[in-house]
């Protein structure tokens, strides 16, 4: 009598053959995942604009253009000259305010446009004389002490010689003075050791102040 075939038990799969099963998992393994949309590649155009971060961010420094200096002064931005109000404070007593006047008017008038004090033109109304006169000298680069019979006289001159002398006590050509009507024997002994101007020319000694002014001025650059 011949036997039946077997059976699987109850609940068992039939195997697979190892070849068939060798080519499903070669075919599993080389199924390639769905590629994913990049979020770059998908807004390509994004790349392209500003962002908001971007447009927040102040110009650059190059592009910003400075506030243009006054002719007058855009050569000198930089110089230690403009750092005082004046060039010159021009020293002189009462009597001799027209003679004084006419100084300040050639150097002003002058190519140089030199910038000069003249204490009752210049001076703040209401304003202390010893606070004035100190201010006027601290304010400028160069002092005008113009000699004559009445600034040895007057007391508030000779103040504003000494005061000079204090703050510039070398020859350094700030102080510059300008001896006119007197004898060179008449020349203050607090100024020997400076050479002055003789006012005795046809200018008055105003070109020769202007020169020395500018000679100074010169050195500050």
């Amino acid at each position: 009598m011949a036997s039946s075939p077997s059976l699987p038990a109850p609940g068992s799969r039939p195997k697979k053959p190892l070849g068939k099963m060798a080519d499903w998992f070669r075919q599993t393994l080389l199924k390639k995942p769905k590629k994913m949309p990049d979020s770059s590649e998908s807004a390509p155009s994004d790349a392209s604009q500003p962002t908001s971060q971007d447009s927040s961010v102040p110009p650059s420094h190059s592009s910003v253009t400075s506030p243009s200096l006054p002719p007058s002064q855009a050569s000198d931005s930089g110089s230690i000259r403009w750092s005082k109000d004046y060039d010159v404070c021009v020293c002189h007593s009462e009597e001799d305010l027209v003679a004084a006047q006419n100084l300040v008017s050639y150097l002003e008038g002058s190519t140089a446009s030199l910038r000069c004090f003249l204490q009752l033109r210049d001076a703040t109304p209401g304003g202390a004389i010893v606070s004035e006169l100190c201010q006027a000298l601290s304010s400028s680069h160069c002092r005008v002490l113009l000699i004559t019979p009445g600034f040895l006289q007057d007391p508030w001159c000779k103040y504003q010689m000494l005061q000079a002398l204090t703050d510039a006590p070398g020859a350094e050509g700030r102080t510059i003075p300008l001896l006119s009507g007197l004898s060179r024997a008449a020349y203050p002994p607090e100024l020997r050791f400076m050479y002055y101007v003789d006012g005795r020319g046809p200018d008055g000694g105003f070109h020769q102040v202007k020169e020395a002014v500018m000679r100074y001025l010169q050195t500050l650059s």
